[in-house]
């Protein structure tokens, strides 16, 4: 998908109306965490340095539809201030009187927030009066915000619709990696994908094993596809009903060439504590589980079977721990395999996408998120977007609408 950039707007005195995610950790009404504010800062400085004048719009939290003081964006205003260099007026609605009275003192390269868009039920209805009275407030739309892009609301998509449209440069940078990841890849692909249960990833396994060279399985996924093809996983998280599927996944995969990576041994233990004394079992071997233990992150001989993919391949897209990586030791199969991915992509033999919310904490944990080419804190539209769906908020970016 081609989509318009602000390099292809003109900016000077215009009101750009811009959809940030500023739905940031707080706790006794202040901001703990100010990542997702810096994540827009080079947007809204773009934006000042070409004359525009500066509109946020963002949701917090989920008020549906009602005003609930505590998920006010107010005390966004003092921190990003501070991040900007610059102060920032706040609206106490996003529309209506209170919003155009905010818009209407802005100058060129000035910035002002508006209150919570889900204070307004027409908001995640999509409703097309409400997108109309967000227009209102603006010359051209930005959307920064991916992580809100697999939402057809009304300041994701509905405004797009209603006036000139652009990525801002977090978007950019979020389309650009996901392109170089899935795409237009360098090939080979591998994937890495991990997770409890087959039955949450079905559409996400059945797109990539159209697209990869190679598909590591980890989590306790990779459980209902040993025991599907019938070994022995003792008392192991397993799906058992979806082991045709499973089985179906594994058929799908052989016929697009796609090599299926899966635990050929496992670390294993009765008890999910620190500590615990684990061991590793062969799963191929006559070394059998027992009814009581449980698989809770692959061995050795199968992360070497990963690392090699990985050498071998250009591109690698993640999604899903390898373990119980919270409780150590069920940690050290995703730490070294983050830690290898982070070392070949920062030497650039590998471009090395990554994103979910426990995938973000495990390279978080492994101390590699640096050194990957991209790392997307997304979550929901991350994954529709390695399912293969199409993003509303995206869509309405498109060059060709």
């Amino acid at each position: 998908m081609t989509f318009r950039t602000l390099d292809d707007a003109d900016l000077q005195g215009r009101r750009a109306l811009v959809r940030v995610d500023f739905n940031v950790p707080m706790a006794d009404g202040r901001v703990t965490d100010d990542t997702r504010l810096r994540a827009a800062l080079p947007t809204i400085e773009k934006l000042r340095a070409g004359g525009a004048k500066v509109v946020l719009l963002a949701h917090f939290d989920r008020p549906k539809g009602k005003r609930v003081p505590e998920m006010s964006l107010k005390p966004v205003v003092e921190p990003l201030s501070k991040l900007l260099g610059a102060p920032v007026a706040f609206a106490d609605d996003c529309i209506g009187d209170d919003a155009q009275t905010a818009i209407n003192g802005l100058q060129s390269g000035d910035v002002a927030l508006l209150e919570n868009v889900r204070y307004h039920a027409g908001e995640e209805k999509n409703d097309a009066e409400f997108a109309a009275q967000l227009a209102a407030g603006g010359d051209i739309y930005v959307n920064d915000a991916f992580s809100a892009a697999h939402r057809a609301h009304a300041s994701t998509e509905g405004v797009a619709r209603l006036l000139p449209a652009y990525a801002g440069e977090q978007m950019r940078k979020e389309l650009e990696a996901l392109d170089a990841a899935l795409g237009n890849p360098k090939r080979p692909v591998l994937g890495i994908v991990g997770g409890a249960k087959v039955s949450t990833k079905l559409d996400l396994l059945n797109n990539l094993v159209g697209k990869l060279d190679y598909l590591a399985i980890g989590g306790g996924m990779a459980n209902t596809f040993r025991f599907a093809q019938g070994y022995e996983i003792g008392g192991s998280l397993c799906e058992k009903e979806m082991a045709e599927t499973a089985r179906e996944i594994l058929q799908k995969a052989d016929e697009a060439g796609c090599k299926v990576i899966l635990p050929s041994d496992v670390v294993v233990a009765t008890a999910l504590e620190p500590g615990v004394a684990t061991r590793v079992v062969d799963l191929t071997g006559e070394d059998k589980l027992s009814p009581d233990e449980k698989i809770f992150d692959v061995g050795p001989d199968t992360l070497a079977q990963v690392t090699a993919a990985m050498a071998e391949c250009r591109t690698l897209i993640w999604n899903g721990p390898f373990g119980v990586f919270e409780v150590q030791p069920f940690d050290k199969a995703t730490v070294e395999a983050a830690q290898e991915a982070a070392s070949l992509a920062k030497t650039g033999k590998l471009v090395a996408v990554a994103g979910g919310g426990d995938t973000v904490a495990a390279l978080n944990a492994a101390r590699a998120t640096g050194d990957f080419t991209f790392v997307s804190t997304a979550g929901g539209a991350f994954l529709e977007w390695m399912e293969g769906k199409e993003l509303p908020g995206v869509a309405a970016l498109s060059k060709g609408n």
